[in-house]
């Protein structure tokens, strides 16, 4: 769940019984709960009327997709297309200095 693993959930809950006190944690949490439900439910409502708006060529649009980030990552940096070091470029060992073409700059 949002990239927490149990320990962070653990701190999260340690210190929200520090600061809220036993009492009044349960009333926060389900308001924190209710809160994240609402939101889910404005966010697929927001898509529904996105792709009903958009019409049927959209309907299986996913809003991913319309991300700039993953735009470029699908398009411009798919490891397929990664060239591996041909015979002429080879990797360096660490302290060794690259070739200079003194012609080049």
């Amino acid at each position: 769940m949002f990239g927490m693993g149990l320990p962070e959930i653990g701190v999260i809950l340690v210190v929200g019984l520090l600061v809220f006190g036993p009492d009044k944690l349960p009333e926060i949490a389900k308001q924190a709960g209710g809160f994240v439900r609402t939101l889910r439910q404005m966010a697929e409502n927001a898509k529904n009327d996105l792709g009903r708006e958009m019409g049927e060529d959209f309907s299986d649009l996913n809003l991913r997709d319309l991300d700039p980030r993953e735009i470029v990552r699908k398009n411009f940096l798919d490891d397929d297309t990664t060239p591996s070091p041909t015979k002429e470029q080879r990797i360096l060992r660490p302290g060794e200095t690259p070739p200079y073409d003194s012609e080049s700059t």
